[in-house]
């Protein structure tokens, strides 16, 4: 009996393994990634967003909360893009290089890159969308979730380990006098606070098939394409199939000794 229970040790350790391999939930076929999304240039916001990737198609979901309310008297609307192309990181107040104590988009493109792909409610997703207001979720708390289709650049970027999600608009308010009285670096005809970064989160791999408490409601506009995803537990399957295997060996090697 002691040798039969000795066989179904390796079987159960494979299992465990399984669970907690990085690459379990891809070899399912299903990527997810997740980001914490922290507060830049003291927005006081906080948050976090995940994807569940089905080959080019990712399903986002994404909370936030703490950011600027009102922009002219109506919801504040906060673009935002998952960033590529650069270190894959989010910027330190060292990147502030003009001193008006704001990292402007372009001031925090050597850590996070460029638009790959926009984070919008409807419509383009592509880095041309990236400052269209009209599609972009608002208010200072909002739940986001919407399923589109990745290019190849923004899925490779996921793959390394480089892409950003990067949330933008602040409370000028809470600017000094030069950045209060400075134009967006990317839409002159805004105030720099409009468009600079609020939140930010490198993308990483998740063993996590979806977000908890994850929302439908997104700010300021409709959502398209929202789908239901069922995620395998592919570390699970294959703890059950270690165990199967291990008793499957100790019913025949009691067979075999009786």
């Amino acid at each position: 009996m002691k040798k039969s229970l000795l066989l179904l040790a390796p079987a159960v350790a494979l299992g465990a393994a399984a669970l907690a391999m990085p690459g379990a939930a891809s070899a399912a076929g299903s990527n997810h990634y997740q980001a914490d999304l922290n507060a830049l240039n003291n927005s006081s916001a906080s948050g976090s967003l995940m994807i569940s990737l089905n080959g080019s198609k990712a399903t986002i979901t994404e909370n936030v909360s703490g950011l600027a309310d009102k922009f002219g008297g109506n919801p504040y609307p906060h673009v935002q893009h998952i960033h590529i192309g650069a270190r894959g990181e989010c910027p330190t107040t060292a990147a502030d290089k003009d001193g008006d104590g704001v990292i402007s988009t372009t001031e925090g493109a050597p850590s996070y890159g460029a638009i790959g792909t926009t984070l919008s409610t409807s419509g383009d997703s592509s880095p041309a969308a990236g400052t269209t207001l009209t599609v972009a979720p608002s208010g200072a708390s909002f739940n986001y979730s919407r399923t589109i289709t990745l290019d190849s650049k923004t899925l490779a970027a996921l793959a390394d380990g480089t892409a950003v999600v990067v949330v933008h608009g602040l409370d000028p308010a809470t600017l000094s006098q030069k950045a209060q009285a400075a134009k967006s670096d990317l839409v002159p005809s805004l105030p720099l606070a409009a468009t600079s970064p609020a939140l930010c989160g490198t993308l990483v791999a998740s063993q996590m098939g979806s977000m908890p408490g994850g929302g439908s409601d997104t700010g300021g506009g409709s959502t398209s394409g929202i789908e239901d995803q069922a995620v395998l537990g592919f570390g699970g399957a294959l703890l059950a199939a270690g165990l199967g295997a291990g008793a499957l060996a100790m019913r025949r090697r009691t067979a075999s000794e009786s």
